[in-house]
């Protein structure tokens, strides 16, 4: 497993490697320190911070200030590029983060670096690590090389073990504002204000999603249409009939992000056996094809919870609106589009059966997460907004 498995962006940047790092001017005056200066350089980090929040982009810029020589800007780009051999990376495209994974992470971490000042192990999604797997990491955070660094990213460092924990220095980035977001989406695609602003509330400053709300109108078509299909569920026939419509859109949508990629690799793949396009696959290398299909199949599961988790994390922000109403907030509202028809849920319910009802969608993304069927999760989660009651 080399740095391929978890690329940085490659864009053009004003400030090689920080340029993509955005409002986190702490975080990077922190790492370019440690970078520069052996004494202020801790050996495991663990960069935190909300979805959004640029965990990964800044692992990046600091794995290639570690690697390059200071002022050697053609290595940093190799780094940000994932291409450079002194860098590991790992990004899980499955639910969680294979043994097999972390072990191959292990073995790299003790490699003394080839071409860079270090060796640096960057581990993007530390938080889908069971128990096991992150024992599997102790001792090489605990001990690790004079010439390696690890970095891991997480939302929380509660995500982590606190066996993890003690081994780590953390980073905690700061939660941009919508204001913020807004002005960065207007710079980066031109879209105009109104629209940079209202995809930036409802991507609750998510900067990746609401880069794509603003740029997709029929992404922001769906969102809209799925948050007033559940307002309108009255029983147990509107839950089986929306929560299918949640499912069959979070499929299809997975299935317009990974067909092409899947594609791609199976191409490549095909090519570099030396097997020509439509040709039979000879029984040698079969395996070889199952495991990547394997792969394909891991990362389709992970990007379909993935979309399913984004509607419910739109469903809570939305009945913690109708919390808002209820308790005479008005001016924070993240679905401001919907306020009419929140205000008379508002009215309707009480205090009690909203709580119930944001409580429900929290314990669905937990099991969701979990590996419940996402259909049944839904539609029992469904009948408790359409009954205030917990199936």
């Amino acid at each position: 497993m080399e740095s391929t498995a978890g690329t940085a962006p490659s864009s053009a940047l004003a400030e090689v490697p920080w340029g993509a790092v955005w409002g986190q001017d702490a975080a990077v005056e922190t790492l370019k320190e440690a970078a520069s200066d052996p004494a202020s350089l801790t050996h495991a980090w663990l960069i935190t911070g909300p979805p959004g929040s640029g965990r990964s982009t800044l692992a990046y810029a600091f794995a290639a200030a570690l690697i390059a020589e200071p002022g050697d800007e053609n290595a940093m780009r190799q780094v940000l590029a994932g291409t450079h051999p002194d860098l590991t990376a790992l990004r899980t495209e499955g639910v969680i983060i294979s043994i097999k994974d972390a072990r191959a992470l292990v073995e790299r971490s003790y490699f003394s670096p080839s071409l860079g000042r270090y060796r640096v192990i960057v581990m993007e999604d530390a938080d889908r690590m069971a128990e096991r797997t992150s024992n599997v990491l102790l001792k090489a955070l605990e001990e690790p090389p004079e010439r390696t660094v690890w970095v891991l990213c997480a939302p929380s460092d509660a995500d982590l073990l606190p066996t993890i924990r003690s081994r780590v220095r953390t980073l905690r980035l700061r939660e941009p504002g919508i204001s913020d977001v807004a002005r960065l989406i207007v710079e980066r695609t031109g879209v105009d204000s109104a629209t940079a602003e209202q995809s930036a509330r409802h991507a609750q400053r998510h900067i990746g999603m609401a880069q794509r709300l603003a740029t997709d109108a029929a992404a922001r078509a769906r969102r809209d249409d799925t948050l007033r299909a559940v307002l309108r569920v009255r029983g147990v026939g509107d839950a089986v009939e929306v929560a299918g419509r949640i499912v069959q859109a979070a499929t299809e949508d997975a299935k317009a992000l990974t067909a092409e990629r899947d594609e791609a690799e199976r191409t490549t793949l095909l090519r570099t056996l030396g097997i020509a396009e439509g040709a039979a696959v000879p029984p040698a290398v079969r395996s070889q094809l199952s495991a990547l299909e394997d792969d394909q199949k891991r990362r389709a599961t992970r990007s379909l919870r993935d979309g399913i988790d984004r509607v419910l994390t739109d469903l809570e922000s939305m009945f913690r609106d109708v919390l808002m109403l209820q308790f005479g907030r008005d001016a924070d509202l993240i679905n401001r589009e919907l306020e009419p028809d929140l205000r008379s849920l508002a009215d309707a319910w009480s205090v009690d059966r909203t709580l119930t009802v944001v409580d429900r969608i929290g314990e669905t993304r937990e099991n969701v997460e979990l590996n419940a069927a996402p259909t049944l999760a839904l539609e029992s989660m469904l009948v408790t907004v359409a009954s205030g009651r917990t199936p």
